[in-house]
């Protein structure tokens, strides 16, 4: 999947209007963007709306799909769904929770024993 990388975009456009000699007021003219938001942006404090991000490019002279990166889909939940998971994953799930279920059991256990052991004392 590709996802917008505002540290690609923050360097491009600090980069570029550095090279042209703009300062952010009067790139912010050209854009249409308050010279404020174009701190943000080179900050990476800020991502540009669309129009805002055409403009950049406009201006600029830069390829707006240049600033899209490569990013791996991370999905924390695929384990709870069952049938994106082939047997040996299923078995290792399983046995994974398996595992927690037995380590949340000892853990109250202790908790129990050691509540018991100072009131005793």
């Amino acid at each position: 999947m590709k996802t917008l990388s505002a540290k690609k975009l923050a360097a491009t456009i600090t980069k570029i209007r550095e090279e042209k000699g703009l300062t952010k007021e009067e790139l912010g003219t050209l854009t249409g963007i308050n010279r404020i938001m174009i701190g943000r942006i080179e900050r990476e404090d800020f991502i540009p709306s669309i129009v805002q991000f055409e403009a950049l490019g406009n201006v600029l002279g830069f390829d707006i799909t240049n600033m899209f990166i490569e990013k791996e889909e991370i999905n924390s939940f695929i384990a709870l769904r069952s049938e994106a998971l082939n047997d040996t994953e299923k078995e290792g799930v399983d046995k994974l929770f398996k595992m927690m279920i037995a380590l949340r059991q000892q853990v109250i256990l202790r908790r129990k024993y050691e509540n018991e052991s100072v009131h005793s004392a």
